[in-house]
This record gives C-alpha cells, sequence and structure tokens, in this order.
C-alpha cells in the first residue's frame, strides 16, 4: 500500500511518502523553491517523493491532506461572529481566498495533483485527518513505544490547540483537547512578536534570547506575576485561558494590542532591527519560565491519563528543546520521544501514517534492531551523485580536491576544522525537519572562542546571540553534557558538564548582553550558552556512518569528540538542497572550506 501525505497552505509545505507502512521519503517543499517556509502546494516535494519512491501518482492508494479545511472554516466563522463586529477587516481579507480556494480544498487538491502527473485517469483516494491527529501519528507511529501517552501542542489546529492522545499498538485514542482561542502555541507567538522576531518563524530566537534574562532580577518575577495575572490563568492540568482583551490574533491583524502591553511591562513593541536591552531578555526569560510550567503540567495530565511511562511529542511548542530539557530532567515518564520534524511539516508524514494505520487498520512494523525509530535519523530528502557534484564544480569552476575514499577526506576535514576553518558539509540525504543534522550542515571547532562570532556575524549573517548546538560521539555525550540518553534530532538541552565550565565573575549578571556574550564560560565555548546549557545532537556510527567518522578524526587530532554544528544556510534562506544551493552559500559567505561527497573545495588554489 503507497500513501503520500501533504502539509500546505499555512506555513512549512511538505510530502511525505509510506510504502507498505516503512516511510520511503519526506521533504520541506521550501528547500526547493528557496522561499523560506513555502507555504504553496508541495508540488516539488510530492514530485521528489514519488520519484524516491519509484512510484506513479496511479499507483497510490491515497493522498492524505494534514487537515480537516472545513472545521478550519467553522472555527474562523464563529470566532468572527462571537467578536463581532471586531475583526471586520481581517474578515474582509480572510473571506475571498477561502470562498475561491479553501471551501474547495477537494477540486484544489485534484487540480494541483494533475499538475504532478498530466491526463492521469483515476485520480487517489483523498483523506483529510484532523490537525491533532497528524501531529500525534507523526510522534507515536515513528517511536519505539509499543504504546505511549501522546502530547501535541501548537499554535492552532482546526479548533485544538492542544491534545492528549493515547496511542497503543496501531490506534490512537484522543482523551482531552484545549480549544482555541486558548493556546499555549499562540501565547508564546505574541511574545515572539512583541520582542520583535516574525511569528512561526522567530520562536527560536526567543528561546535563543531567554538565557540572557537575569534569573536574580525582580523584574523576572514581576513580568511573570504580570503574565499570570493578565495574560493568562493556568489551570493544575496545564490547560489555560487567555484574555482576548490583550490579544488581536483570533480576528485582527496583529498578534497582540500594543497599548495595552506597553502599558502592562512599560515598553513599547521592539522594533526588530532595534537593539536588544535587558528588559528584552528579561521578558523572553520570563514568558519561557511560564511555558515551561504549562508543558510540564499538560505532561502530568498525560501520565495521570494514560499511566504510561512514555511519552510522544509533536506540533510546534515541542521544537522547545529548553521546556523539552526540563521534561526529561523531570522522570515524569522513562521514555521521551519527539518528533524532529514537530512542526506543520511533520504534519504530512503523520497524515500519511494516520491514514495507513488508522484509517486503513494496517499494523505497526517495528524498528530494525539498534535503530532509535523508525525515521532513519531524519535524512529522508534528496541525495546527489558524484556526477551532480562534478557538473556543479564544472559550473562554478571552483578548485577542489577529489579523494578515492571517505577516511582521508574525513581526516583533512578535520584538521582544517582543529585549524580554526568553518567547513560546509554536504553529504547523502537531506534531513526532513528544521534542523542540520550532519548532512547539510556548518561545522566548526567547539574549542574555538571565536567560533561564535565568526559563524554568527561572517557566514549566517544573523542576530550575535544565537547560540549554537553541539554534535557529540553519541558514546562521548555524558563526558561533556549533564545528559544520559540520546538526542539524535537536537530537540534537548542540558546544561555543560561542572568539569568544562569556567568560573563567573560576581557582576556577570548585571553585564551587557554583548560582554555577557563573549565571556569565555566553558573549555567548549563555542557551544557554550549564556547559561551553561546545549541543544545537542548525539551522533551514532549507524545512523550517520560518515558524520560519525569526521567526529572519531576530529576527536583522533584534538581529545575532543564534539563540534560545533549549525544548519547551512544564511539568515533568512533555507538549508541548502542541492550541490549549486550549497556552492553559492559557500561563496556568497566567508566560509573557509566546503566538503561534498568525496570532494574538497577551496576558494582559491591552496
Amino acid at each position: 500500500m503507497n500513501v503520500l501525505g501533504l502539509s500546505a497552505f499555512y506555513h512549512d509545505s511538505a510530502a511525505a511518502i509510506l510504502q507498505n507502512g516503512k516511510i520511503i521519503a519526506a521533504a520541506q517543499e521550501e528547500r526547493f523553491t528557496r522561499i523560506k517556509n513555502d507555504p504553496s502546494f508541495p508540488q516539488h516535494a510530492a514530485r521528489f517523493c514519488l520519484q524516491y519512491a519509484g512510484l506513479s501518482l496511479s499507483e497510490i492508494d491515497a493522498v492524505v491532506f494534514y487537515d480537516k479545511p472545513l472545521l478550519k472554516f467553522e472555527r474562523l466563522l464563529e470566532t468572527y461572529y462571537a467578536f463581532a463586529p471586531k475583526g471586520w477587516r481581517s474578515f474582509v481579507n480572510a473571506m475571498p481566498v477561502w470562498m475561491k480556494e479553501k471551501m474547495f480544498m477537494k477540486k484544489l487538491l485534484k487540480d494541483e495533483l494533475q499538475q504532478l502527473q498530466p491526463g492521469i485517469k483515476k485520480m487517489p483516494r483523498l483523506l483529510f485527518p484532523e490537525h491533532h491527529l497528524s501531529h500525534a501519528a507523526s510522534a507515536f507511529y515513528p517511536s519505539p513505544c509499543t504504546e505511549s501517552a501522546i502530547l501535541t501542542l501548537d499554535g492552532v489546529g482546526e479548533w485544538a490547540t492542544a491534545s492528549i492522545c493515547y496511542g497503543k499498538h496501531n490506534q490512537i485514542t484522543l482523551l482531552k483537547e484545549l480549544r482555541f482561542p486558548h493556546s499555549v502555541g499562540l501565547l508564546y507567538s505574541a511574545f515572539t512578536y512583541f520582542l520583535g522576531f516574525e511569528v512561526n518563524e522567530g520562536e527560536y530566537k526567543l528561546m535563543g534570547l531567554a538565557p540572557y534574562g537575569n534569573p536574580h532580577s525582580p523584574e523576572v518575577e514581576q513580568y511573570i506575576q504580570k503574565i499570570k495575572s493578565e495574560l493568562v490563568s493556568i489551570a493544575p492540568d496545564g490547560s489555560l485561558w487567555l484574555n482576548q482583551r490583550y490579544f488581536n490574533y483570533a480576528t485582527g491583524l496583529e498578534m497582540v494590542n500594543q497599548r495595552l502591553w506597553k502599558n502592562l511591562f512599560g515598553f513599547e513593541r521592539r522594533n526588530p532591527e532595534a537593539p536588544i536591552e535587558q528588559q528584552h531578555c528579561n521578558l523572553a526569560l520570563a514568558i519561557q519560565q511560564v511555558t515551561e510550567q504549562v508543558v510540564l503540567a499538560m505532561a502530568a495530565e498525560a501520565k495521570r491519563l494514560t499511566g504510561s511511562n512514555n511519552l510522544c511529542m509533536a506540533g510546534g511548542v515541542a521544537l522547545n528543546c529548553v521546556a523539552n530539557g526540563k521534561l526529561l530532567k523531570s522522570a515524569l515518564f522513562d521514555n521521551l520521544y519527539i518528533q524532529p520534524a514537530a512542526g506543520d511539516a511533520g504534519g504530512a508524514l503523520g497524515a500519511a501514517l494516520a491514514a495507513y494505520h488508522i484509517g486503513f487498520n494496517q499494523p505497526r512494523t517495528g524498528t530494525a534492531a539498534g535503530d532509535f525509530d523508525s525515521m532513519q535519523g531524519a535524512y529522508l530528502g534528496p541525495e546527489f551523485s558524484e556526477l551532480d557534484i562534478q557538473q556543479t564544480a564544472r559550473t562554478f569552476k571552483l578548485p577542489f580536491t577529489r579523494y578515492t575514499t571517505f577516511e582521508p577526506l574525513a581526516q583533512r576535514v578535520a584538521q582544517l576544522i582543529a585549524g580554526g576553518n568553518a567547513v560546509g558539509w554536504f553529504q547523502g540525504r537531506m534531513e526532513y525537519g528544521p534542523r542540520a543534522l550532519g548532512n547539510r550542515s556548518i561545522l566548526g571547532d567547539a574549542r574555538n572562542p571565536d567560533m561564535q562570532k565568526k559563524l554568527n556575524l561572517k557566514i549566517k549573517y544573523r542576530e550575535s546571540f544565537r547560540p549554537f548546538a553541539p554534535s557529540v560521539l553519541e558514546e562521548d555525550c555524558h563526558t561533556y553534557f549533564e545528559l544520559n540518553c540520546p538526542s539524535p534530532y537536537m530537540l534537548l538541552v542540558a546544561n555543560v558538564q561542572n568539569h568544562f565550565r569556567n568560573p563567573l565573575p560576581e557582576n556577570y549578571h548585571q553585564l551587557p548582553l554583548k560582554e555577557k556574550l563573549y565571556f569565555i564560560r566553558a573549555a567548549i565555548p563555542a557551544v557554550t550558552h549564556i547559561d551553561f546549557s546545549a541543544r545537542i545532537q548525539t551522533v551514532n556510527r549507524q545512523a550517520n556512518p560518515q558524520y560519525y567518522q569526521l567526529l572519531a578524526a576530529f576527536k583522533e587530532i584534538t581529545g575532543f569528540g564534539v563540534l560545533v554544528n549549525t544548519s547551512f544556510n544564511v539568515r533568512g534562506e533555507p538549508i541548502v538542497c542541492t550541490p549549486d544551493d550549497a556552492v553559492r552559500c559557500f561563496l556568497n559567505t566567508e566560509m573557509d572550506y566546503l566538503a561534498m561527497g568525496n570532494f574538497l573545495f577551496a576558494k582559491k588554489n591552496e
């Protein structure tokens, strides 16, 4: 049985394909079109999935869309009616699109699928699971758990903004859900907006900014009290009620009532290009701590309702790896599994899995011995041949060295990184989800005190405060970090071990942001955040043998089995997909070298 899953028309469209329940391929549309968070129908991603699987559209048993458009339309109408006459302008703007396209989603999907295979005589069956069921399926079915509590949290699907489910064998049962307009995801996005970042894009920046807040400042506690007394009421089970007087997202064209927020917090919304001040950092820390409280309370409720020792998570809020780290540390569950493509892109995979297991009542197949899950390390995108790389080299007339085997390339790249160089690393299949996991990465030396500044300002062209993640040999993880389980998808935050830390000056929390940033906090400063935390990727020999080999070679040279790993892109662009994308990014930044396949590129002859 062949099932094609799709997510589209909101943000971060994607496609995924299953053959007899096995995940064959999955990719986001943005990687092909080069439009960040591209919301359009995933023509390129779907075409890639079909080609990789060796299938035509006529061989597909079902095409599954990741939510129910008519139910979403019902929510839109009821919301505007409930808030009328407020939001009239937003209503007038939204209706033409809904009436023209989304009310007729079946026709729209069929028209788009016709373009994938013109002249197709019999269109596959179209299915529409609910949004949060797609999220739940994306987390539970690829996990190694035969039964599990499932927690999904995001902005909003159709009506649901969070859900607690129970998964057992091939079935998922909904136990509890929170409904729009009350949403921890929208609450977090409102602060993303108020602090000058882009909604549905800048939430991870807000998470990275939070540790710059002063945990000893009374201002942080004051902000928390104001959030809880004015903006949100949190129940013991983690469900929440948002005071809509302060928010405009239900019917307006912006997230918050800026006048009321200014009165509440004492400062205006930060202009996106304005400097970041301590008050912004303190407010970021306050909302991060409130979010962690909500996530932990919802997880405890999931434990109470299911009695399970396992928890699977998905939805955009599940990408908050700081909250995930706190949840892991709480030991509420023995096992925690988070879908690496936790946001809407992962909905394409979840929709396909929900249809296969629930709609068609197909059994689950276990993961192979030694595998963490059935996601294949999230390496589910396109890969390119030696000929593809050679053609790109000829097009750009770049000098390169070609190695006959991979081992000497890994040795050479390890030497270059140890020498202070930033190296683009392009190998194998592209990752599915928001994280680069060692196949479309830019790598550096975690020991180098200048590496964070170099990568942020000269290569990524992004905000200097943002931290970088470490990739570490799985067996060495506990040597460097306070983490005792695998973290293959960079979705858990844990602290650097005490013996690698440097003592902080007494006035550390009173220092300006940039002085805090460039204080050398640890023996691996390029991956140690301001609060001694790190967003960790553990690298397993079976999951990614080439990246593992590079880390092992670096450890032979330096004694450290850990590297800086950041995504292969610049600010505002998607992660690179093709060799052509990689070379363009390489040439347009101050990256020093580029390794693609067994080729090592330099900008000039050495």
